[in-house]
């Protein structure tokens, strides 16, 4: 069948209808690329908060292990040097407050808290 079998007349209104055919499939094309381009910058941003959050959670986490081991050291059941005398306590929970101090100065100076 050709397109003379229809008329010569039809002949322009395919040719419309094929353009808008077309023009419609380009532009379910560019919205699907904006869709596919909007999803990865919302990746990225997760991605991002998920960095953010995980500085934050490793810099209480080293926050803790530091009075964490002098607890675990000064705790331990064996004699040490200065064993069970108040200035070996004192000494100990000042180390504990001031190296928590000091790791939160850094972590809040580098913006992980």
């Amino acid at each position: 069948m050709t397109c003379t079998s229809f008329g010569d007349g039809l002949v322009p209104y395919y040719q419309d209808v094929y353009d808008h055919m077309l023009r419609a499939a380009e532009w379910t094309d560019s919205l699907r690329d904006l869709v596919t381009s909007i999803l990865e910058t919302n990746l990225t941003i997760q991605g991002n908060r998920l960095n953010i959050i995980t500085k934050k959670v490793t810099g209480w986490a080293a926050i803790i292990a530091v009075p964490t081991l002098i607890t675990g050291y000064f705790g331990m059941n064996v004699p040490y040097p200065g064993f069970s005398e108040k200035a070996d306590f004192t000494a100990s929970l000042a180390a504990m407050v001031l190296a928590g101090l000091v790791l939160y100065l850094i972590f809040k100076r580098k913006d992980w808290l």
